[in-house]
């Protein structure tokens, strides 16, 4: 592998993600974008290589074990290896979403997604990670999913669709988890929190920019040797689980 840093990032065909492969390619680093929708995917390469980032499509379905594999591959074959994951893909499942009348269905989806996505996609790349000199997994999370915030009196979280909410409460508990195995690794793991951004996932109702949404994302993957593994991050620092 050469000495340029690789990353993959998932859902990065727009939105937020987009925003992190083009923040990380800016930085010179080689970037794989993730995406199950072929021209969504190519149109955004086509954006990043225009302004000068090193950008390879990746077709990615994470719900699909047989895409993950194939985009491991592509993945080695294309880029020689992978120093950085960030697992951004994520659905709502749609609103309204209260936990007396949501269909199990839509919590299926969304956690099929939302979490054993994750799982699926870290657990094929892993083989690649473990070759990097500083390897790093960013786990993309929300606020909505720290159970102290959401049982903390006068906190409010406003109406969080219930199955989006246990899928974060999930990812990071299995964010703990990878840290805990990989901790004698040189793999840093962790979860963050790009507030409430301005995305297609909130029909834009959000107050962030995706580029400012994307900041947290790029300093986890990014973060030195002896950085955090096992943590909850926003912008203003530690996120409560």
């Amino acid at each position: 592998m050469s000495g340029r840093k690789i990353v993959l990032v998932t859902g990065a065909n727009k939105g937020i993600g987009y925003e992190i492969a083009a923040g990380l390619g800016a930085l010179g680093w080689r970037v794989g974008v993730g995406a199950r929708d072929q021209w969504r995917r190519d149109t955004a390469v086509e954006k990043l290589r225009a302004d000068g980032i090193d950008a390879f499509g990746v077709p990615l379905d994470v719900a699909d074990d047989a895409s993950a594999a194939a985009a491991a591959e592509l993945v080695a074959g294309h880029a020689g290896g992978l120093d950085v994951l960030v697992n951004n893909a994520a659905i709502t499942g749609g609103v309204p979403q209260t936990p007396t009348t949501v269909d199990p269905a839509t919590v299926r989806e969304v956690v099929e997604t939302n979490v054993i996505g994750v799982i699926r996609v870290t657990n094929a790349m892993l083989p690649m990670l473990r070759g990097s000199a500083s390897p790093r997994i960013v786990n993309m999370s929300s606020s909505v999913g720290s159970l102290t915030l959401q049982t903390t009196p006068g906190v409010d979280m406003g109406p969080v669709p219930a199955a989006y909410l246990a899928s974060k409460t999930f990812l990071n508990a299995i964010t703990v988890q990878y840290a805990r195995e990989l901790g004698d690794t040189r793999i840093l793991v962790n979860s963050c929190c790009p507030g409430f951004t301005a995305t297609d996932l909130n029909g834009f109702q959000g107050v962030r920019t995706p580029q400012e949404g994307a900041a947290i994302a790029m300093r986890l993957a990014t973060l030195p040797d002896d950085g955090p593994t096992g943590g909850f991050f926003d912008d203003a620092g530690t996120v409560p689980w």
